[in-house]
């Protein structure tokens, strides 16, 4: 049996995700469910230790514009282009809406 590595079940939770599977478009606590698929990169609730950027706390205009950036190929990545093609705009406002009410 081969073994799933992080970024394996992160994409399976956003494969899942982003068909409407867990969640629906509708706020912050949607945004939750969204923001689960960020965990394994960025920390549980975007509160990353490593080198990944802290998301919680970040202001919601500046993660809508950076998830924009990566969605139409203005800002470079490695799995972000690729992941906030995934989202509707709807769902990154979600998601947003969800790291800025957080703690650093």
């Amino acid at each position: 049996m081969k073994k799933t590595g992080t970024r394996g079940v992160a994409l399976s939770l956003f494969a899942a995700i982003s068909t409407g599977a867990l969640a629906q478009d509708g706020g912050a606590r949607d945004g939750q469910y969204l923001a689960a698929t960020c965990a394994a990169c960025h920390g549980t609730r975007g509160q990353s230790t490593g080198v990944m950027p802290v998301l919680a706390g970040m202001d919601k205009a500046a993660m809508i514009a950076a998830m924009q950036a990566f969605k139409h190929g203005l800002r470079p990545g490695t799995i972000m282009p690729q992941l906030a093609k995934g989202y509707s705009d709807l769902q990154i406002a979600d998601v947003a809406e969800f790291f800025s009410r957080q703690k650093p």
